[in-house]
């Protein structure tokens, strides 16, 4: 499976567009060979500043979000969860803000790293090569 995973912020500029972009990413692709996987994070300007089940609510209600959403982490400096110093050290690109994203192939290698500036329509064609690999090897292994 190919993933995205993205820090992610309620209250931050880039929220709206961004929760748009990646929903839509996850109907078209998802969830049999592609997830976008949400991680939320106040580490960048408190923008995230509620509980677990109210981040999730949010995500869920306003933008219809169906794919998982974690706990709240720290995803850069000393404090990151391993999963992120794991992306980090991969890509040389550690995150200096909401929206940071990370694209993971099947193999668990990370393929790219983009910043907040980048949007998830410019991500689409790398996201969409990785998973017509993955369908077009199935189809032969049929």
């Amino acid at each position: 499976q190919v993933s995205l995973v993205v820090n992610v912020a309620s209250e931050c500029g880039y929220t709206d567009s961004h929760y748009k972009a990646l929903q839509q990413l996850q109907r078209d692709l998802g969830p049999y060979h592609f997830n976008v996987l949400a991680f939320p994070c106040n580490q960048f300007g408190q923008q995230e500043p509620d509980t677990n089940k109210e981040i999730e609510s949010f995500a869920r209600k306003t933008y219809g979000a169906s794919f998982p959403m974690f706990s709240k982490i720290t995803v850069s400096g000393a404090g990151a969860i391993p999963a992120f110093k794991y992306l980090i050290a991969s890509t040389g690109e550690e995150p200096t803000w909401n929206f940071w994203k990370y694209l993971v192939g099947p193999n668990g290698k990370v393929v790219k790293a983009w910043d907040s500036t980048v949007s998830v329509e410019e991500i689409r064609p790398h996201v969409t090569e990785l998973v017509r690999k993955i369908i077009l090897k199935k189809k032969d292994e049929l």
